[in-house]
This record gives C-alpha cells, sequence and structure tokens, in this order.
C-alpha cells in the first residue's frame, strides 16, 4: 500500500463515510480512495472541452442581453 494520511472529517462527514462504506460493503479506507481516485479521473475529463475554446467561428459575437451590455 502507499503512503498513509491523516484527516479529520467532522462528525456529519464521519457518519455518513460510516454508512456509505457499510451499503458499498468496502472499508472506510477503501471508500475514501475510490472517491479520491473518481475526483482524480474527473479532473481529467471535466478539461477536456478546453481544447476546443475559442473554435467556434460563426454565431453572433455578443450573447449578452443584460441592459447596458448590448451594442446596438
Amino acid at each position: 500500500m502507499g503512503q498513509t494520511i491523516t484527516f479529520r472529517p467532522t462528525k456529519k462527514l464521519a457518519g455518513w463515510i460510516e454508512q456509505a462504506a457499510a451499503q458499498m460493503g468496502v472499508s472506510q479506507g477503501q471508500f475514501i480512495r475510490s472517491h479520491l481516485e473518481q475526483a482524480r479521473e474527473g479532473d481529467r475529463t471535466s478539461k477536456k472541452f478546453v481544447r476546443f475554446a475559442g473554435v467556434i467561428r460563426n454565431g453572433h459575437r455578443d450573447l449578452s442581453t443584460r441592459k447596458g451590455f448590448s451594442k446596438k
């Protein structure tokens, strides 16, 4: 196994972790590890859209509908 990390959750969070891990039939440590891995994977997949930033060339240049922001 890897490095040991200690954190102190609130009572409410600790209760949720305990209950959710029991429902899944895994240890609390495994529950936390799996959720951290999912968060790490989500970090990579959630940023895939960045490569498309600025690609769309057609359409309105200013889509704002707030008063004072339109250029009429």
